[in-house]
C-alpha cells in the first residue's frame, strides 16, 4: 500500500496548482492512489508515451491514464479515452482526428471517482 503521508510530503514541493489539485483529489480516492504516487514524484520520472505504445497496451473501450505526457509518434486505431497530465499539440491533433476522447487526469477523477474501466499505463520514463 502506498502511504498517503509520503504523497503529502512530496506534495509540499509542487508549485503547479493544477498538479497539486490533481494529486490531492487522487489521494482522496483509493482507486486513484497509485496515480497520486506517480505524479507526486520528481518531474524527471514522469512517464512519456507515444500513441503507438498506448494503442498496443489498451483494449477497445477502456480509458488509458498516463501519469505524464502523451507524444504523437504512431497512431491510435482503437476507440478509447486517454487521460494524461499533458499532451503534445501534435498528439492532440492526431487524437481528435481519430475520434479519441482526451482529458486531464483531474477531469477523469472528477467524472469517474471509482476508476471504472480505467487502465493506468506504466512503462519507461
Amino acid at each position: 500500500m502506498i502511504s498517503k503521508a509520503k504523497i503529502e510530503k512530496k506534495l509540499e514541493r509542487k508549485t503547479n496548482p493544477e498538479l497539486v489539485e490533481t494529486i490531492i483529489l487522487a489521494k482522496k480516492n483509493s482507486p486513484w492512489i497509485k496515480v497520486a504516487n506517480k505524479i507526486s514524484g520528481p518531474a524527471r520520472k514522469k512517464m512519456i508515451f507515444n500513441l503507438d505504445e498506448i494503442d498496443s497496451q489498451i483494449k477497445e473501450g477502456e480509458t488509458a491514464v498516463i501519469p505524464g505526457k502523451v507524444l504523437s509518434l504512431g497512431e491510435i486505431r482503437k476507440k478509447v479515452k486517454i487521460s494524461a497530465l499533458d499532451f503534445s499539440e501534435k498528439a492532440k491533433e492526431k487524437l481528435k482526428k481519430a475520434g479519441v476522447g482526451i482529458n486531464t487526469i483531474l477531469e477523469e477523477i472528477k467524472k469517474n471517482p471509482d476508476a471504472k474501466n480505467v487502465k493506468i499505463l506504466e512503462g519507461k520514463n
